[in-house]
């Protein structure tokens, strides 16, 4: 069974770029490809399926940016990656960008060969939502890769000394042996093999085990413990990651930080010449100090955090995916807003932010953040009710509480497709991210009031990933139908395409 994390589905990845889905799932792909070949080879082929969704979105939300700088070696973070693709072909690297119809299963498939004199590989995985993958195939061999594991394909089957490697798992192959471990192996120096490094935060082991995977699993774990939300979510992570409790709240800690600095570089202004909105931050500050604007007190606070960080986004600034970088404006911008106009401590935003990642943890078990398979529901709709739990918490509620609200939001939700004009993640999603902050701050509130869920959080989960399956492929983050299909939005796709 796939357990969770907070760190690696839910809060993260730190990224620059418009989606995770994009551009942190194919920098990791590339990243795993370039460690298999050692970072030698001298051609790229990239191969995308025009039966999927990356096929029209590869380039405007980040997915050859992302390969190329995961390819390159570098960080997700860094700020060259817009240029990766240069920085390749400067190395005489020969790059290929191609639309093939290979038959590919998953919405967001990406096949990556890379070449040099004495070998190939071609690598085919999937992008599962909010950065997270798994490698599929290697050299038309199928393997399960997912990035959390010191990887090793060993192809010298009868090589003596095999049976003594320390792995946490051997899976025997037709015709090789894939091993994982929690550290890289000691291995004989003329073994034929291949290894890859971890690409997510928090690694994967033997044995490993949850205290609980739904609300209802948790409510019973809970009980005679009285522990409150956030002390649960450390709980869960901790014993999911094999960290300490203070490893967990601080790395929290961290994530709360950026994105305290990346709200306030969005409010101080941003500038990027690929996209649709100019800064729209600083003008909402603006116009809210002025007597012609609606007062809406704190929900004013709400809308510029939201909006500078949906900015920060867009110009390629560092954002944290909370759960996708589609939806990075939601719940961060919701939780900080309201903690800093309370003036709370940054303990207690780190809480609230812990909150919301358990339900998050729900949800990736249950459901998808991925909205090439639920539509905006999956990921702006996620991040609404993962905020109105991390509202609760800011407002001290207790456990039960905390799993209303997001219940209660997520009910809201249902439905909600994801149609990116112009196939950048900016218009609707900038308006859906301030709608989505709303729905929390409502659901927390009736929450507080004492309004009834009605229906169980785990039941709304299950049945919101039902609705999300059922939405035309049109609607779900492809740029054919909805908004993306108006006669504005086809001129805006033509007008932001016509240099390229």
């Amino acid at each position: 069974m796939i357990y969770p994390s907070i760190f690696n589905d839910v809060i993260g990845p730190v990224m620059r770029g418009a989606s995770s889905s994009h551009v942190a799932a194919a920098h990791r792909i590339g990243a795993l490809a370039r460690d298999y070949m050692n970072g030698d080879f001298s051609s790229v082929l990239i191969e995308y399926d025009p039966n999927g969704s990356l096929e029209p979105t590869h380039e405007s939300q980040g997915s050859d940016m992302g390969l190329f700088t995961g390819l390159m070696g570098w960080a997700v973070t860094d700020e060259r990656m817009v240029d990766a693709e240069g920085h390749l072909k400067n190395l005489g690297i020969a790059v290929e960008i191609r639309i093939s119809d290979y038959g590919a299963r998953h919405e967001n498939t990406y096949k990556l060969t890379l070449s040099n004199a004495e070998e190939t590989l071609c690598m085919i995985a999937i992008s599962t939502g909010g950065g997270m993958i798994e490698v599929t195939e290697v050299n038309g061999k199928k393997v399960s890769i997912f990035g959390d594991y010191h990887e090793t394909l060993i192809f010298d089957t009868d090589q003596p000394g095999l049976d003594n490697l320390k792995a946490d798992h051997i899976l025997i192959r037709d015709d090789f042996i894939q091993l994982k471990s929690q550290q890289p192996l000691t291995l004989p120096g003329d073994l034929e093999c291949r290894t890859m490094a971890p690409v997510l935060p928090i690694g994967a082991r033997k044995g490993l085990s949850v205290p609980f995977l739904t609300a209802e699993e948790l409510l019973a774990y809970n009980e005679g413990k009285d522990l409150s939300f956030w002390e649960l979510a450390v709980e869960y992570e901790s014993q999911r990651g094999n960290i300490s409790a203070d490893d967990v709240f601080e790395r929290m800690r961290e994530i709360v930080r950026i994105l305290d600095t990346s709200i306030q570089s969005g409010i101080d202004g941003t500038s990027y010449s690929d996209r649709i909105y100019p800064a729209q931050a600083p003008k909402f500050k603006e116009k809210s100090a002025g007597n012609n604007f609606i007062n809406l007190g704190l929900h004013n606070d709400v809308i510029l955090a939201v909006t500078a960080l949906m900015d920060v986004k867009s110009s390629m600034g560092v954002i944290v995916a909370a759960p996708t970088a589609g939806s990075c404006g939601t719940l961060p911008g919701t939780c900080l807003a309201v903690a800093n106009a309370l003036n709370l401590s940054e303990e207690q935003k780190v809480k609230a932010m812990l909150s919301a990642g358990l339900i998050g943890v729900f949800i990736a078990h249950m459901a998808t953040f991925s909205a090439e398979l639920g539509g905006c529901q999956a990921e702006t709709g996620s991040g609404s009710g993962m905020a109105a739990a991390a509202l609760i918490t800011l407002m001290d509620g207790t456990v039960q509480q905390n799993i209303d609200a997001a219940s209660i939001a997520l009910q809201n939700t249902f439905g909600l497709v994801c149609d990116p004009v112009a196939n950048r993640v900016e218009a609707p999603c900038l308006g859906k991210n301030v709608l989505m902050a709303g729905n929390a701050l409502s659901a927390a509130n009736m929450t507080l009031a004492g309004f009834e869920a009605l229906i169980p959080l785990d039941e709304v989960i299950i049945a919101m990933h039902k609705v999300g399956l059922s939405i035309p492929c049109e609607l779900r983050c492809t740029g054919k139908g909805g908004l993306a299909t108006t006669p504005t939005g086809l001129r805006l796709f033509e007008e932001m395409n016509a240099s390229k």
